[in-house]
């Protein structure tokens, strides 16, 4: 199934972070109980609309890795996926 998110929506698939300890061992994401704040962008909407009628075109792109604010995406589940909904405003900045 695709998803096309509409207005200034993006649709991110979220990145954990991976811990070690010193050590080098590596813990697990389910050990983890902060929510994510960096994401891939999987879809991106049409962009948002002006008062003028015309649309402001979005900054990010698919494919981009972003980071964003950790309360702002809604978490959605689609064919097993685990994704996250947010307004282009909660993307902080885009990561090179």
């Amino acid at each position: 199934m695709e998803i096309k998110p509409l207005r200034d929506q993006v649709v991110l698939q979220p990145i954990s972070k991976e811990e070690k300890t010193e050590s080098g061992i590596v813990i697990p994401d389910t050990a983890d109980e902060e929510k994510p704040e960096q994401g891939k962008v999987v879809a991106v909407g049409p962009g948002k609309r002006l008062p003028d009628g015309d649309r402001q075109e979005p900054d990010v792109e698919k494919g981009d890795r972003v980071l964003f604010t950790k309360y702002g995406p809604s978490e959605v589940t689609l064919d097993g996926e685990d994704y996250l909904v947010a307004k282009e405003e909660d993307i902080l900045a885009i990561l090179e």
